[in-house]
């Protein structure tokens, strides 16, 4: 039986670009550090899909009381969709390519510091959104920035390098696309739902997101010239997106989105297609605990 001492740290062996090497050290110290502070500690590394999730739901059946999701965004994903709205907790200790959430939350992006910080700290109440049955912490999306989410899943290499090239390929080729947004159509670049305010890597589509009020940023990308493509990259990086004129953006609770085709869109960045063109998007305010 678990008691309020237990820990669990789940690791996704895939995640991000360090060694396997150095991936059995960091879990070491989660073992060491945990053990010498008085927890009773567990980890897992994880085989398959939706793995992180099974273990996570085991956990909470079990009582206990700390989770720890050690991995890239899609990982923190898996793990906190179980504990959403129950008292077991979500520690982060990013390894991932963009680690969006962690970022945000302020979280040590050196895995030493990270564990640290969720062993000894205390948890916090955030929001998290869902795009139909899908939940997102951080953002979820469709048109340019799904697209892209797409193309790179079928890159054989993860990493920010990989990433920032698929990105530049994709650019040249994608064409904006029409939607009808609770009712209105709208041709747009990209759309984003935003619970965080970036996609990670401190890409800042959403600076203005409050990740604890209730509510969710629907940020929207008119098509802009070709040419503008640096200058915009420039205030994502710095944040400062929202002062160009093709951005768009406010706080919302709920969104309907439609298309005449399966929609491609993301939620954390990981790829999913919706086969009915239909997007139900909606916070759930207050229903996860993060350890910081």
């Amino acid at each position: 039986m678990a008691n309020l001492s237990a820990v669990l740290a789940i690791i996704n062996p895939l995640s991000g670009t360090l060694p396997a090497s150095r991936k059995d050290q960091i879990r070491e110290v989660f073992l060491q550090r945990a053990n010498a502070l008085g927890f009773a500690p567990e980890a897992i590394v994880t085989t398959h899909p939706g793995h992180a999730t099974e273990l996570a739901q085991d956990a909470v059946a079990r009582g206990v009381s700390r989770i720890i999701a050690i991995g890239g965004d899609g990982t923190v994903n898996e793990t906190a969709r179980a504990l959403r709205r129950t008292s077991t907790a979500l520690g982060i200790v990013p390894l991932g390519s963009g680690n969006g959430l962690a970022r945000h939350l302020g979280v040590p992006l050196h895995p030493e510091k990270a564990i640290e910080q969720v062993l000894r700290g205390r948890p916090v109440v955030i929001d998290s959104g869902e795009i139909n049955e899908h939940p997102f912490f951080c953002t979820a999306g469709l048109g340019f920035e799904a697209y892209v989410a797409h193309e790179f899943a079928k890159q054989p290499v993860r990493g920010l390098p990989t990433y920032v090239g698929t990105a530049f390929r994709a650019f040249w080729g994608y064409k904006p696309e029409s939607y009808v947004l609770n009712g209105q159509e709208r041709t747009l670049f990209s759309m984003t739902f935003a619970n965080a305010g970036q996609f990670g890597n401190g890409a800042w589509m959403a600076p203005t997101a409050n990740i604890a009020d209730g509510k969710l940023e629907q940020c929207e990308m008119r098509p802009f010239p070709m040419h503008l493509g640096g200058l915009l990259a420039w205030r994502l990086f710095n944040k400062t997106l929202n002062q160009s004129n093709y951005w768009q953006g406010h706080a919302i609770t709920k969104a309907t989105v439609q298309t005449g085709c399966p929609m491609l869109i993301h939620a954390d960045g990981e790829p999913l297609t919706l086969e009915s063109g239909r997007a139900e998007v909606r916070v759930l305010p207050g229903s996860l605990l993060v350890l910081l």
